[in-house]
């Protein structure tokens, strides 16, 4: 009876043993034997992303200003026009100040839609123009795709008017081909509220970026501790008028503390 009940002992213990380790090998364990001292374990790496990849890069960039025509204008309804003009101006400067490669066109300029606003040729003579022969989308102009694919850069800046067609399609189209598109909600216009809001919504979900002028200007310009600050503080006061009352008071209030000091 003492023999059956040792056996039935050691027997019970064999089959723990085997169930323990069958369990440890499941969830991926080794023989003791076999384990190796356990390195310290590194911390997942965090889906951060790097703050020069997170923000626009003004080096890979790519300014396109399509369809900033005089007969366009007339229609816009979502954007004051003065205002329309006035960012579109700021992305033309901000180009030139940030050495960014700025490209203008237009669909058809002798036809109802008109020639292209006059600011862009006295601001930005160092942008290239690139005439279209009727395509609705600059992106069906063969011409216009070379230029921006000779400019060897991946980030597009899109503004234009309208917003839902002028900005939308060659926007959709550049991003199925790769490149990093945004598009500048109020350099641009449409002729209604809704237009625009529904050309947001639909590019937005394509991976489409929207931004406005102020957010591009200030994302290139990133530091005031730069050689530049002024002017890019006038791009600011044409933004925004206002901040050109801070600039005044700012600079009185300097010159005020230099008398009171000699």
């Amino acid at each position: 009876m003492k023999l059956l009940k040792a056996n039935f002992t050691i027997g019970s213990l064999a089959i723990l043993a085997a169930a323990a380790a069958a369990t440890f090998f499941q969830a991926g364990g080794e023989p003791a034997h076999a384990q190796q001292p356990r390195q310290p374990s590194t911390p997942a790496r965090e889906s951060v992303t790097p703050q020069s990849k997170a923000l626009l890069d003004p080096s890979d960039a790519v300014i396109l200003l399509l369809d900033h025509q005089n007969g366009l204008f007339q229609t816009v309804k979502d954007v004051p026009v003065a205002e329309l003009r006035t960012n579109t101006v700021i992305l033309a400067k901000l180009a030139g100040l940030a050495k960014i490669p700025v490209i203008t066109t237009a669909s058809e300029p002798n036809g109802p839609n008109g020639p292209l606003m006059q600011e862009l040729a006295e601001v930005a003579p160092y942008a290239t123009y690139v005439p279209r022969k009727g395509e609705i989308s600059a992106w069906d102009n063969a011409d216009f795709v070379r230029t921006v694919k000779e400019t060897g850069r991946k980030t597009l800046i899109i503004a234009g008017v309208w917003t839902s067609v002028c900005v939308a399609f060659p926007a959709l189209q550049a991003k199925a081909e790769g490149y990093n598109v945004y598009f500048v909600t109020d350099a641009s216009g449409d002729p209604s509220v809704m237009a625009s809001q529904t050309t947001v919504a639909r590019l937005a979900q394509a991976g489409i970026i929207p931004m406005s002028t102020n957010a591009v200007f200030c994302e290139v310009q990133r530091t005031w501790n730069r050689p530049d600050a002024a002017e890019y503080a006038q791009l600011y006061a044409m933004y925004a008028p206002n901040y050109q009352a801070v600039i005044e008071s700012h600079k009185k209030a300097q010159e005020a503390m230099s008398q009171s000091k000699r």
